[in-house]
């Protein structure tokens, strides 16, 4: 059975369409609400009900694809890569929150960084921690330090929370070893060290713009903060308080080491396991090593060691009670993100991406702007970033290097476009927007998809500077 392109393009746009009014008008949750679009999508578009042999919109044939195949694959895909990690990570947040050790790395940056420099001490950690690490996996390890410096200084916890995701998935997006950019640099055969150079660079005006909005416009419009039993609660404006702030006693409260460790170590094992990998070093240690710096691994070490050692003061019933109160605040995290990535698998199985990527290879675009387009229009399809950049590279490449342009130039743009507008196709629009307790349709779309198309944006008229003088 062979799919039509131009029907799967429309199904996705009346299934997108339903999915906007089903989440802003209706009372149908935003899980339950992507899975029907996901399958109304497939129906629509042609997709076979049940598991055969079909030709997909490119013209690949694919075999034991349906709709509910794509829709449990997407599911269980999705979850299986970041599911495990989300469950420690709340575990890990919960023990943060209730030993006092968020409070201790609250207090840290604050004496770090000066007063003010909060979203700027956040950034500068997501923009470290996600060049090894993905980024929903260090925005769940780091919630609770933005959540910590909330409730501390007085400041909104969204602009905090959104200020450490965009340090987070721009150099997730941009900067080598993170898989996808070294894929692309891969596809494109460039030199890995001269990219990484570059996109650093790159990255940096993008983050700063993200920072503006997060401080200029969200810190204000929506004013959250933690209470103490760690429900984000929307209250009346106020001023930051940097005084009670630097004042706060800490008595009681863990050392800066002891509270730390269980982030930092898990982040030192991924190091390790991604630059190992990466030199392709060999023997038993170095075997051990990359296996402990597996994501899941590594924070499960994490976990273990919040408990043995912040966890030391308290009773066995006390700890378990906290972890599962963190445990029970995942689920909903889990089940958005894992619907994310069932609306993104059915346009990958259907063959919609490379279909309509294909489709705009083949127009009079200048060449530079194929791969930024191509990556730009496959992000907004069907979520991830990692498939939009590769895809994007995987087409164009040939055609740049056939064309003599500068493959460099080109692989840039290539992840460029992956940042464009995250919504609701995307895992990382749910985690930030669950984690922040941002529930409402409306809201995560300002709260986060306008973050992402704002680093987009000055990465785009970064690529057209950078196309002057790179031909």
């Amino acid at each position: 059975m062979e799919i039509n392109g131009t029907r799967m393009l429309i199904a996705l746009l009346i299934g997108i369409a339903v999915l906007i009014v089903l989440v802003l008008k209706t009372k149908i949750q935003a899980f339950l609400a992507l899975i029907l679009c996901t399958i109304l999508v497939g129906v629509i578009g042609g997709m076979p009900l049940a598991a055969t042999d079909i030709v997909d919109a490119s013209g690949a044939s694919k075999s034991g694809v349906s709709i509910i195949n794509s829709v449990t694959g997407g599911f269980g895909g999705t979850l299986g890569s970041i599911g495990i990690i989300i469950g420690f990570g709340v575990m890990m947040g919960q023990i943060f929150e209730v030993s006092g050790a968020a409070k201790r790395m609250a207090y840290t940056f604050l004496k770090l960084f000066g007063k003010g420099k909060e979203e700027e001490a956040l950034a500068i950690t997501g923009f470290l921690v996600s060049i090894p690490i993905f980024c929903d996996s260090g925005f769940v390890v780091l919630s609770p330090i933005a959540k910590a410096l909330s409730r501390t200084t007085k400041k909104s916890v969204i602009s905090l929370g959104v200020a450490l995701a965009a340090g987070l998935v721009i150099t997730h997006s941009l900067v080598p070893p993170t898989p996808g950019p070294l894929g692309v640099c891969g596809i494109f055969g460039i030199d890995v060290g001269l990219f990484l150079l570059l996109t650093i660079v790159l990255a940096i005006p993008m983050a700063i713009a993200c920072i503006i909005y997060a401080r200029k416009v969200l810190a204000k419009k929506f004013y959250r903060i933690p209470d103490e039993e760690g429900n984000i609660v929307e209250m009346p404006y106020q001023a930051p308080d940097y005084e009670a702030a630097f004042n706060m006693d800490m008595k009681g409260v863990p050392g800066a080491l002891v509270s730390f460790l269980p982030l930092l170590l898990p982040i030192v094992l991924i190091l390790i396991n991604t630059v190992a990998s990466a030199l392709k070093l060999g023997g038993g240690f170095w075997k051990v090593l990359i296996f402990l710096g597996q994501p899941i691994v590594a924070v499960g070490i994490g976990l273990l060691v919040a408990i043995f050692t912040l966890g030391k003061p308290f009773s066995r019933e006390t700890i378990l009670r906290e972890m599962e109160k963190g445990m029970a605040s995942a689920g909903i995290i889990m089940l958005v993100t894992g619907g994310g990535g069932a609306l993104g698998r059915i346009i990958t199985d259907s063959g919609l991406g490379a279909y309509m990527a294909n489709g705009l290879a083949k127009t009079a675009i200048p060449l530079i702007l194929l791969p930024l387009l191509i990556s730009t229009l496959m992000r907004f399809v069907q979520g991830s970033g990692t498939v939009a950049m590769t895809t994007a590279a995987s087409i164009t490449a040939p055609i740049l290097a056939a064309a003599n342009s500068n493959l460099i130039l080109g692989a840039i743009a290539c992840c460029v476009g992956s940042l464009f507008f995250g919504y609701f196709n995307d895992s990382y629009f749910w985690v930030v927007n669950r984690t922040l307790g941002v529930s409402e349709a409306k809201e995560q779309l300002r709260v986060w998809s306008v973050t992402s198309t704002i680093a987009w944006g000055v990465g785009v008229v970064e690529v057209l500077i950078l196309s002057i003088f790179m031909h």
